[in-house]
């Protein structure tokens, strides 16, 4: 399906595994959490109660680190029948922080992507998750003076998108979102008339997977690089 990007004026980049690695380490922290807990339970049940944990506590504690390690903590409570000792909480809690702590790796090809668009487009930032985390990280990524409007949202979806191109008076037919994730960075663009591109991370968190049926007559491109978007936009 040929698409035309002839129009666009404004490029929204998603930050998290679009941008710099973050799922790698969420995946390493639940094995590291699952061994915390193995005395208690198995290693796949531990992984199946903490995403339960995750996706009922989103509508309260929303994305990022922060709601990560409370709903760690609350699994812990009750997949030991709240046996659990302080020193495996404390150890919990070390293993938020470690998170938090994590440098920023940049994906290959970032800077050079967003040096070059932003010679001739406007580009903002359209990330969600904790607002503190994402800042520190964006701070410590280099990254901040490319980008002429940052926006950490509490949720991707299209309402959220509308929102925010409204508040920056943005016409949703001249922009264009680049993310790693169809569910939160494609889809809602696409349905509320935009333009998105995806570039898969090696890694999805199961919360953010759809179905065939979801991607099905949707128009946009999947690039396995994000440099290749020089080759779609210039």
């Amino acid at each position: 399906m040929e698409i035309d990007y002839q129009n666009i004026k404004v490029i929204g980049f998603d930050a998290d595994d679009t941008l710099w690695v973050n799922e790698t380490y969420f995946r390493d922290a639940e094995k590291e959490f699952a061994q915390l807990l193995s005395k208690y339970e198995t290693l796949n049940k531990i992984d199946q109660e903490l995403f339960k944990m995750e996706i009922d506590n989103l509508p309260l504690y929303g994305y990022g680190v922060k709601a990560f390690t409370l709903s760690m903590v609350e699994s812990a409570l009750q997949l030991s029948n709240y046996n659990v000792s302080t020193k495996t909480i404390d150890a919990i809690l070390n293993i938020g922080k470690d998170m938090l702590n994590k440098p920023v790796e940049l994906l290959e090809g970032v800077e050079t992507v967003l040096k070059t668009l932003s010679q001739k487009y406007r580009l903002i930032l359209a990330t969600k998750g904790d607002l503190l985390d994402q800042e520190r990280k964006l701070e410590k990524s280099g990254l901040t003076n490319y980008f002429h409007h940052i926006e950490v949202l509490s949720d991707k979806k299209e309402a959220n998108y509308s929102n925010l191109l409204n508040h920056l008076d943005i016409n949703p037919s001249e922009f264009l979102m680049v993310g790693n994730s169809l569910k939160s960075d494609v889809l809602p663009l696409i349905n509320i008339k935009a333009h998105a591109i995806h570039v898969p991370f090696h890694t999805t968190w199961a919360h953010e997977e759809v179905t065939e049926e979801e991607k099905n007559g949707k128009a946009y491109k999947t690039i396995n690089s994000i440099d290749k978007i020089l080759n779609i936009l210039n």
